[in-house]
């Protein structure tokens, strides 16, 4: 059984997400529409999180109110453009830890190479939701996807700004278990591998350095 893909069409998510199409949206407003979005998106990917009772004291007495059951939460960014999410996904879960994985694509083969990776000692207590922005040929998700279970993780979400139909299909014939969740699944790749019609390179938006 292939997990679903979630394309998140809440009219926030949209709304932002045309702005970040845009090309005349700068780099200070693109870096603000990205948090937007990173935690409209993480939002969504955490609403089947388990819950339990717990009995607490209110200012006007005892209440049987509901926390999380498991709140080990580790966020996993693919560097460089992941960054540009989860910090406002930090916001909404403040007790999550951070997994970082370092990749890049290579110019010639598309690949995804490995250059960092640094993770909490027990990652595989956690559930891992990894943040890969652009989800184009599916090499550096599937990449991060295969490095996070080499830690013996077996509770893996991966959240994507937009993704390709290429993509899509790369992660689920490597990883038919990992759900995605993404504001659009765009038409295609081009030549050059970027979602078309998609925003462009994601990190140089976001950074200011294209």
């Amino acid at each position: 059984m292939i997990a679903p893909v979630h394309v998140v069409l809440h009219p926030l998510v949209q709304h932002k997400l045309t702005r970040l199409r845009q090309s005349e949206t700068m780099h200070p407003e693109f870096r603000i529409l990205m948090r937007d979005v990173g935690m409209l998106l993480l939002y969504e990917a955490t609403r089947d999180l388990s819950l339990r009772e717990v009995q607490i004291d209110t200012p006007l007495g005892r209440f049987p109110a509901l926390t999380l059951e498991d709140a080990n939460i580790c966020l996993a960014p693919v560097l460089r453009a992941g960054l540009g999410m989860v910090e406002s996904m930090l916001d909404l879960m403040p007790f999550a830890r951070v997994a970082h994985v370092g990749l890049y694509r290579d110019p010639r083969t598309l690949d995804a190479v490995e250059y960092f990776f640094k993770a909490p000692a027990d990652l595989a207590c956690c559930s891992v939701f990894i943040v890969d922005p652009m989800l184009a040929t599916g090499h550096s998700a599937v990449a991060a996807i295969e490095r996070i279970k080499a830690c013996a993780v077996t509770r893996i979400s991966l959240i994507s700004l937009l993704a390709a139909p290429e993509g899509v299909g790369v992660v689920q014939a490597a990883h038919p278990d990992v759900p995605i969740f993404t504001a659009s699944v765009d038409n295609k790749l081009d030549a050059h591998a970027y979602i078309v019609p998609g925003l462009g390179d994601a990190g140089d938006r976001l950074y200011g350095t294209g």
